[in-house]
């Protein structure tokens, strides 16, 4: 094992709460257009585009209700996320979301529409942050410590 300087580990401290809040920015800019039913890159409706693949390709009852949870835990949730709240459950359910946008969009390596090299790097960075919770530069992290103190 080795030592790990002071500069190093608030160095690391410090990325991990950049990741954090970068991850949850990024999801935060897929649901808001979907939440505001407003365009996104190529896409015109965002929403209708995730009600049409829960309904299409998923083949789930009730599309809308799901899409709204979508739009819900990207918009709402990235923004909890970026801010370091709720952090291991939120991202425990996007780490579900990218896992069933990998299979309905199936195993695909295009890098380009379709693809899902996106979703699944997004699966396993959240799938990280929910395994090491919100850390440091957080909320939670602010919780724990008022709690125990």
């Amino acid at each position: 094992m080795h030592a790990t300087s002071p500069t190093l580990a608030g160095a690391d401290r410090l990325a991990y709460a950049a990741l954090r809040a970068v991850f949850g920015i990024v999801l935060l800019t897929h649901g808001l257009p979907k939440l505001l039913r407003t365009s996104h890159g190529s896409m015109a409706d965002p929403m209708a585009g995730s009600i049409a693949l829960i309904d299409n390709v998923l083949h789930l009852p009730g599309a809308p209700v799901w899409a709204m949870g979508v739009a819900l835990l990207e918009g709402v949730g990235g923004a909890l996320l970026a801010l370091g709240l709720g952090t291991r459950a939120i991202a425990a359910l996007v780490t579900a979301q990218m896992i069933a946008i990998c299979i309905a969009l199936g195993p695909t390596w295009p890098w380009i529409d379709r693809g899902i090299e996106y979703p699944l790097l997004m699966a396993f960075l959240a799938a990280y942050i929910a395994l090491h919770g919100g850390g440091p530069g957080s909320i939670d992290h602010a919780l724990v410590r008022a709690r125990t103190a």
